[in-house]
């Protein structure tokens, strides 16, 4: 069975840039076909896909205006672990985020992580 397990800050200053990392286990995000990506829900709204990174390694990320420009996502195969940077943050970026897998982009994914909470505030 396939873990993922978010880590990284729970609160960052606004204009900074925001580092999430997460760790696989149970399979390689290498195999398959799979999409490993990072979604996000803000309080009080529903989940928003923020970026994916393919089995193959190429990246796809949200056209939101709001993103655009500030997402990136990476991974280190040799600890089977994929990243979240994402630049300029600002109290909108407040929320929990997730990593998950899924078989195509988007928020409707087959499995995720518990969350992490992250708050941006000075």
């Amino acid at each position: 069975q396939v873990r993922l397990q978010e880590s990284g800050p729970g609160l960052v200053k606004p204009s900074q840039t925001l580092s999430l990392t997460c760790t696989v286990s149970g399979g390689s995000i290498t195999s398959e076909y799979w999409y490993w990506s990072w979604i996000r829900q803000p309080p009080g709204k529903g989940l928003e896909w923020l970026g994916s990174i393919h089995a193959s390694g190429n990246t796809y990320y949200s056209p939101s205006p709001s993103l655009k420009s500030r997402t990136s996502v990476s991974r280190d195969t040799s600890k089977n672990q994929f990243t979240l940077q994402l630049t300029s943050v600002s109290p909108e970026d407040t929320g929990v985020y997730y990593c998950a897998r899924s078989h195509f982009i988007g928020v409707d994914v087959k499995s995720r992580g518990q969350g992490t909470q992250v708050t941006v505030s000075s």
